[in-house]
């Protein structure tokens, strides 16, 4: 790795693609467990940003296990080297100047404060999509909770492994109590006033 040598000081800066784009880039990461309602809230906001002219991507769980990921499982080890992946990718985002809005269950504390190191925790906002067990059980958008009690699903987060509340989160959006739209509302809110550009 010695001879490798970094070109940062010949790329654009994120400073000059900032003002390009007109916006400042963050990374806003939505955490919850399964079904509580981190993707359809992440889908919407980014069509919300999008029509207001803001450039976004988005990274959702589903996704990257599908590419970037695939081969990961949910062991511990695994969980960690998603996280961290993620984590490197939005840092990419990130420096391009680009808002990245991220749906991943993200259970344990560990994990955010590895995404917070990567990252910086200066350009994450962090956001808890709270939502009891049983509500997304009930709920159930992807069949997941039918094949846990079937036996089919291991390492179902919620039930053998455990999702640990967050400490600090940025923004608590209670899915249980509160409509999509008031949801909506509380998160675009909450994110317009960290990515638009400072007068």
């Amino acid at each position: 790795m010695a001879d490798i040598y970094p070109i940062h000081e010949q790329m654009l800066t994120r400073e000059e693609r900032e003002a390009k784009l007109k916006q400042r880039a963050k990374v806003v990461w939505l955490f919850g467990l399964s079904g509580s309602g981190k993707s359809t809230l992440a889908t919407a906001l980014e069509r919300g940003l999008f029509a207001d002219d803001f450039t976004t991507t988005l990274l959702d769980g589903d996704n990257l296990r599908t590419g970037l990921n695939k081969g990961l499982g949910f062991t511990d080890s695994d969980r960690e080297e998603n996280i961290r992946r993620v984590a490197e990718v939005s840092k990419l985002f990130l420096n391009s100047g680009v808002i990245c809005l991220n749906s991943f269950i993200t259970p344990k504390e560990s994990l955010r404060a590895m995404a917070r190191e990567i990252i910086g925790a200066e350009n994450l906002l962090e956001i808890y999509v709270e939502c009891s067990f049983e509500t997304c059980q009930k709920r159930d958008v992807k069949g997941l909770y039918k094949k846990v009690e079937a036996g089919q699903v291991a390492n179902f987060t919620g039930k053998e492994q455990a999702f640990e509340p967050p400490v600090a989160p940025h923004l608590v959006i209670n899915t249980e109590n509160t409509s999509l739209g008031q949801s909506l509302e509380s998160l675009y809110s909450f994110v317009l006033g960290h990515v638009r550009p400072k007068s």
